[in-house]
């Protein structure tokens, strides 16, 4: 009988002992927010802040990329030498290229950080040895990788 109610009150305390430790699931809900990175240069979390589930949620650092504008810049400026592409935070950065038909050596650094085909989504940063370019070019360019976005867009719409 005594052996029962200690074997009892051991699971009790064992039990207890583990709903202590889910005190890190308290914050488990899916945040749209945290998935979204800002600029890029947020700080680093600690390892060891969290929860166990953030483990299985993937990476805080991610940003939803539109793939139709990641492709449309990635055949825009495909005259340009790609010296990263990170589609999990959204960033294409080239090396020094000259396009069809022109003398002036350019490079880009793309940034989409939203999933909508949206203008507001997209950034690019152009550059020459010179130094950056006027803002007209850089318009030109993000117009251009808008209208091959939308192109894209509209073909997959049709299978």
């Amino acid at each position: 009988m005594i052996s029962s109610r200690l074997k009892l009150l051991g699971l009790t305390t064992a039990c207890l002992a583990v709903l202590g430790g889910c005190g890190g699931f308290k914050n488990a809900r899916l945040d749209e927010e945290a998935m979204r990175v800002k600029s890029g240069r947020e700080a680093r979390r600690d390892p060891a802040e969290g929860s166990l589930l953030d483990a299985f949620r993937g990476g805080r650092d991610t940003v939803k990329v539109n793939r139709f504008l990641w492709t449309a810049a990635l055949d825009v400026l495909n005259f340009l030498p790609i010296e990263a592409a990170d589609p999990f935070t959204g960033v294409i950065s080239t090396g020094y290229g000259v396009p069809p038909g022109g003398g002036e050596a350019y490079r880009a650094t793309v940034l989409i950080s939203d999933p909508a085909l949206d203008a507001r989504a997209l950034k690019v940063a152009l550059q020459t040895r010179r130094g950056p370019v006027d803002a007209a070019t850089t318009r030109a360019v993000e117009d251009a990788i808008l209208n091959r976005a939308r192109q894209l867009r509209i073909e997959a719409a049709r299978f």
